[in-house]
């Protein structure tokens, strides 16, 4: 009788045994989990840093040349003209070619080059269209500056230079200030010889589109997490409105920090979590191209945090099979999809 009792304990037992070894290997692989994810954000970190360091000392000089004499050229002007629709085309376009090759012949004279006709050789214009200011520049080129904004306040300006040998021969980009992981090359090589205008509009609309996204993201000069919060506030908001979730979760929410944020340099794919007592909401957003700034591709989850609490510092009666299971927040996918975020 002792002897099966004593078999009948060890039967008891091993169940429990085995639950709680299944917990352990649960609580190590959060840790290990946890591990690679610290890792990863620092070698995004570190990346962001070492990217910034080679980019930033050149790019600053270039900036800083190409400003001083996109300055001088507005400076000098006799006039600045406003374009508005059909009067930005590709007539306009050719006779500024047509003007820079000219004046830059008229400086290559031998002479007194002063003798020819002022209207048409001292008269300098610039010419303003949306986001666009062009100049006419020394030696032959066409100046570009884009003036990007976003919630009607001023962002940063970016330069494109355009240059060709004569007239009759295409332009190419000598110089720019774009940042180098939006596809200028590729546009020059797609559309500067056959559309100089689809061309200088389409890089306006690259930079504009991408600071709209960045914005929308990091909220401009007020703040890191300002544009965030605005995408956490808008999804908790929708996930009241889906689930009925208390007053008390959209306050609690409203104001925390992100905890994860991953996006690629021209802000295209983007990923953040927000973190509650109660959940953790993980975010996914994928814009269709570069000149999108409404995301296409959108995923929302709720991850019930008490669950997955239960799992590590339970008695031993939950199993891999209690594993939590995140709820898709369609509400907040499709205002994500369909709304703007609020702006300033």
């Amino acid at each position: 009788m002792c002897g099966y009792m004593q078999h009948h304990e060890k039967l008891e037992g091993r169940p429990n045994n085995v639950t709680m070894g299944e917990v352990n290997f649960l609580q190590a692989e959060d840790v290990r989990l946890e591990t690679t994810r610290a890792r990863f954000a620092n070698v995004i970190k570190r990346h962001g840093k070492l990217t910034e360091r080679l980019s930033r000392d050149s790019d600053k000089m270039i900036f800083e040349r190409l400003q001083k004499e996109f300055d001088a050229a507005r400076a000098s002007q006799t006039e600045e003209i406003l374009l508005d629709g059909e009067q930005w085309n590709d007539g306009l376009l050719a006779t500024i070619r047509e003007r820079v090759h000219m004046e830059a012949d008229r400086k290559a004279m031998p002479g007194d080059s002063s003798m020819l006709p002022e209207p048409l050789f001292h008269g300098k214009t610039t010419y303003k269209v949306g986001n666009k200011v062009i100049c006419c520049l020394e030696g032959a080129r066409i100046g570009i500056q884009y003036e990007t904004s976003f919630a009607g306040e001023p962002c940063e300006l970016y330069h494109c230079v355009l240059e060709s040998k004569s007239f009759l021969e295409k332009m190419t980009v000598i110089e720019h200030t774009v940042p180098f992981f939006l596809p200028i090359r590729e546009a020059e090589n797609d559309l500067l010889s056959s559309n100089a205008m689809k061309f200088i509009d389409h890089v306006g609309e690259l930079l504009q589109a991408y600071v709209d996204r960045r914005e929308q993201m990091m909220g401009g000069s007020s703040g890191a997490n300002k544009g965030i919060d605005r995408h956490s506030c808008l999804i908790i908001k929708t996930m009241n409105q889906a689930s009925g979730f208390g007053v008390r979760l959209i306050k609690e929410l409203f104001g925390n920090q992100i905890g994860e944020l991953y996006h690629s340099l021209p802000y295209h794919m983007i990923e953040f979590a927000v973190d509650d007592s109660d959940c953790k909401i993980t975010v996914s957003l994928r814009y269709a191209d570069l000149l999108a700034v409404l995301p296409t591709r959108i995923r929302v989850l709720a991850w019930p945090m008490q669950q997955h609490k239960k799992i590590i510092t339970g008695t031993g009666t939950t199993s891999r099979k209690g594993n939590p299971v995140p709820a898709r927040l369609t509400y907040a996918e499709d205002a994500l999809r369909t709304m703007s975020l609020p702006e300033g």
